[in-house]
């Protein structure tokens, strides 16, 4: 099993979660995407997605800020999305993108998950 799909599977584990993927920002194609919910396609969330992290990182040069993002996170009424960037030479240009039920995620603690994941994600 490669690391891409251990950290997918890592990533479905936490509680909540309906849906994950690993993003290349620079194609806006999926690497690779696991996910239990009908309603979610990953595909077309992965390219929209790269719209959110390209138009992020474009305002912070514009604004000529030198930070690195953590994550971004979008609330819905029922759902969570955090893209959390990819940071070092071993995924830079990558995003791992998790899509959480509402209802049934800790929001801190799957933020907490995700940055461990991340942190051991080798591509």
């Amino acid at each position: 099993m490669s690391d891409l799909d251990v950290s997918m599977k890592d990533m479905m584990a936490i509680d909540g979660a309906i849906g994950a993927a690993v993003v290349d920002y620079n194609s806006g194609m999926a690497l690779g995407t696991l996910g239990s919910s009908k309603s979610l396609d990953l595909q077309v969330a992965s390219a929209g997605n790269t719209e959110v992290v390209r138009a992020k990182l474009r305002t912070m040069e514009q604004l000529g800020i030198k930070e690195e993002i953590e994550d971004i996170l979008i609330t819905l009424s029922g759902q969570y999305h955090v893209i959390r960037p990819v940071t070092g030479r071993k995924g830079k240009g990558l995003f791992l993108y998790l899509a959480l039920d509402r209802g049934r995620a800790n929001l801190a603690l799957a933020r907490h998950r995700l940055k461990q994941i991340k942190e051991n994600l080798t591509i």
